[in-house]
């Protein structure tokens, strides 16, 4: 059965558990606390000085850092983000996995306020933060998440004395991702869902592994409190309500879902309905870890020339169907460290030297189902290295954009807006797919038995 997640759970005792936090801070790469904010008195400050000599102890003894784990009586939970550390401290037996969230939400709160969360960020923005962390958790406990309602009453823009600002409604309402009176002359529905596919195409040319991780994206320009309700081609629900589909159904896993989504109503009928945030926002994430066929394929012969010269020929096939495009093709393949005086000749795009990636990129516009092109590369070395080294190379790594299609086959049946009103909403999908963060291929570097032709 799928595992379902919510973004972020409500501040209650789960069991045993408590969801209480002594201790939130922001420390740098050196341990050093940027800034932090203690809920309670039973944690001191110095807890936090430990925290980096305890993580290069447990990597020195050969173990895994995990994102939780306990000294002295004291829990370490902590996330990393960018150049920065994000952590919670506490004494009591503490429901680990909703303070990780926690963490993973105030990282998203604050970059969505200062666009980057970086050192600099957090040293310019000392005053919001302090109101960001007492708003967003109040005596250890999680409160409001969300950054569009925050927003409103937190704001980066300095206020008179005399006027005072009132946290909105939506804080206290059951609906506490959006507030009320919200009006659009236009009522419109934008949403994409975009699968990034991951893959290792090894040595022999077989897929050693693949996934697709989806993602449902929105924009929601609507007026009042509506009602959305999404149906998917989703195999679980044609089982569960005994219809037939008429096409591909798929089966998701390990599906996260946006706080917004009734979770009654889609354990029992798989039917996905909320009253949505305003404006951008991500409604679901999905994870299917079924065989992928690699969609852009590469490969390549090597030819050395007794160390003074290599070069290169690479083969390009899209395999997809013809009626699709992939768009902005970057196929980055890698070179020796020391290579230089480099030539190119490509059957379509372009090619550049990337000397600070070790590899060349051939870039392709536009690239069609079912086409393959050829380029060839010729590079100078100008260092003596043994054949050994010369074998140890990474992968060919591509990155592409395909619309209009989804790897897995995944449909929108259908998208109702209901509102009292009774307003008409323009609903627009869109399908996109990508290439994800691993998205390798082995085999380009093998020597092929295809005869490089001299430039």
């Amino acid at each position: 059965m799928s595992a379902v997640w919510m973004c972020w759970l409500p501040p209650t005792i789960l069991g045993v558990y408590t969801t209480m936090t002594s201790l939130v801070a922001i420390l740098d790469l050196k341990g050093k606390p940027l800034i932090q904010r203690s809920y309670r008195d039973d944690v001191p400050s110095s807890c936090i000085e430990r925290f980096l000599p305890l993580v290069l102890e447990i990597e020195e003894d050969g173990q895994q850092v995990t994102p939780c784990f306990s000294n002295q009586g004291v829990n370490y939970m902590h996330i990393r983000h960018s150049n920065l550390y994000l952590l919670a401290l506490s004494r009591k037996n503490t429901n680990a996995a909703e303070i990780i969230l926690f963490l993973h939400r105030l990282s998203q709160v604050l970059v969505e306020y200062f666009k980057e969360l970086e050192e600099e960020s957090i040293r310019d923005n000392f005053v919001i933060i302090y109101e960001l962390l007492d708003e967003m958790m109040d005596f250890g406990y999680p409160q409001t998440t969300e950054s569009k309602i925050l927003q409103e009453y937190i704001t980066q823009e300095s206020h008179k004395l005399e006027v005072q600002v009132r946290p909105p409604m939506a804080v206290t309402n059951a609906v506490s991702w959006r507030s009320e009176g919200i009006r659009y002359r236009k009522n419109e529905v934008f949403l994409d869902v975009i699968e990034s596919v991951n893959l290792l195409v090894n040595a022999n040319g077989n897929v050693v592994r693949s996934e697709i991780l989806g993602a449902v994206k929105m924009k929601c320009y609507l007026s009042g409190m509506p009602e959305l309700r999404l149906g998917l081609n989703d195999k679980v629900m044609f089982e569960t309500t005994g219809r037939t589909s008429r096409g591909k159904s798929i089966e998701l896993e390990d599906v996260k879902f946006h706080q917004c989504v009734r979770l009654s109503r889609f354990e029992n009928d798989r039917t996905i309905s909320f009253i949505p945030p305003d404006g951008e926002f991500e409604l679901m994430s999905y994870r299917l870890s079924q065989a992928v066929k690699p969609l852009i394929w590469v490969e390549a012969a090597v030819e050395h020339h007794k160390g003074s010269r290599v070069e290169y020929m690479v083969k390009c096939r899209a395999q997809f169907k013809r009626r699709s495009t992939a768009n902005n093709v970057e196929i980055y393949v890698p070179v020796p460290d020391d290579a230089d005086t480099p030539k190119f000749r490509a059957s379509t795009g372009s090619v550049q030297y990337a000397p600070d990636k070790s590899a060349f990129v051939w870039k392709i516009k536009q690239l069609g189902g079912g086409r393959d092109f050829l380029m060839r590369a010729h590079f100078g070395l100008p260092s003596v290295k043994s054949e050994q080294d010369v074998e140890k190379r990474a992968p060919i790594t591509v990155k592409f954009e395909i619309p209009y299609f989804t790897v897995s086959g995944i449909q929108v049946r259908y998208l109702k807006v209901v509102e009292k009103s009774g307003y008409q909403a323009l609903p627009w999908v869109r399908y996109i797919t990508q290439n994800g963060d691993d998205y390798s291929l082995r085999t380009a570097l093998d020597k092929g038995s295809a005869p490089i032709v001299p430039m």
